[in-house]
Order: C-alpha cells, then structure tokens, then sequence
C-alpha cells in the first residue's frame, strides 16, 4: 500500500516540498503528515482555517497541502516555538490540533538528532532521516480536539492603524508609541535619516 500524503503519493510530495521550498527540508515533510492527520479527523465537508505555532518549515505544508496561506489570511502564524499546527472550522472555530510528539522520537534516532540539533546539519544522514520519516508517518505524531478563540483572532484583523513618528509608515496602534521596526525587531541596517529621507513624502 503506497503511503499518502493527503492526495499525493510520497514521492509526489516530495517533489512538490523540493518545488516550493527549495529543497526536501525535513520539517515540511513531517508537517504534510501532520496535515494529513488532522484531516483525518475534520468533516470532509467545511471551511476550514490554519494556526501554525512556529515559523520554520510547518508553515509551507499547510501552503502546500489546504487553501490556507498567510497571503490570504487563513494561515496564521503565532511562533511560540512549539511544531505544531491546527486546522479549525472558519465558524465554530472547531478543530484539530496535531504537534510532534517528542516522547515518540527515542524509537526514531535520527528524526529526534535532527529535532533538537544533536549534531551539525552536515553530520546527519539525510538518506537515513528521510527514510525514518517516511517510516515514521503519522506516528510520531499527536492530535487533540480544539476550539479557537475566534473573537480574539478578529480583534487582531480588525487593529487600528497609526502613523510611527519616527519612520512616518502605518503600523498597529496596538504595538506602542513607536512601531516594532523603529523598536529595533527588524535587520534593516538603514540609518534612521535614510529611513526618514525615504519617508519625507509622507
């Protein structure tokens, strides 16, 4: 029996991971399982929106596998770090929530060296953590019954917006006085004079 991912075999998510992300990054193929499974237990009919709790990886399976996006709006993406999505019902805010069972992994060495940076990424045996991981499936995976807080999602929707005295560019009002990127969370290493020159227009 061919193992499937949703609609497509394996081998064919594979190559769609290696399409849309670049390469068959470990934690893509473990989130298509890990979509699968919530699907598993969701209706087969409905609407159905996705929260990811990290940003790394999980995010481009649930792109790949529902209609859910962060461009669209029915992916959101709250990074606490924790590899773990939920699928819930646009209404009832109704779902599943699957996460990697860490407890599991001590039967999957190399998925579990990999999961917590036992050794350098050029120490690990790919052909062995994509062997694993296929044998793996689902099974190194948990599900839980959820219902979102649908209320608090549409409060962040709907923020007000206000103009950052010190960049002059639209931010949430929500963040503070000054917007997050002003507050030093974001790279740029643009001098605040450029940034202000950039803006004078505004």
């Amino acid at each position: 029996m061919p193992i499937k991912i949703c609609s497509y075999t394996f081998e064919e998510y594979l190559e769609r991971v290696q399409s849309f992300h670049g390469f068959a990054a470990p934690g893509v193929i473990i989130g298509g399982f890990m979509v699968d499974l919530a699907y598993q237990h969701l209706p087969p009919e409905g609407l159905f929106d996705a929260i990811c709790e990290t940003e790394r990886c999980l995010p481009d399976a649930i792109q790949l596998l529902t209609p859910c996006t962060i461009g669209n709006g029915w992916l959101r993406v709250f990074n606490v770090g924790r590899f773990a999505l939920a699928l819930y019902e646009k209404q009832q805010g109704e779902g599943i929530r699957v996460s990697l069972n860490a407890a599991k992994l001590d039967d999957w060495p190399e998925i579990k060296s990999w999961f917590f940076n036992l050794k350098p990424k050029e120490a690990q045996d790919s052909q062995l953590l994509s062997e694993q991981i296929k044998e793996a499936g689902a099974n190194i995976c948990h599900y839980q019954r959820i219902r979102i807080d649908l209320r608090s999602l549409k409060e962040r929707r709907n923020a007000r917006f206000a103009i950052c005295p010190r960049c002059k560019e639209a931010y949430p009002i929500a963040d503070g006085e000054i917007c997050l990127a002003c507050r030093g969370e974001i790279p740029y290493l643009i001098p605040l004079s450029d940034w202000k020159k950039a803006n004078s227009s505004v």
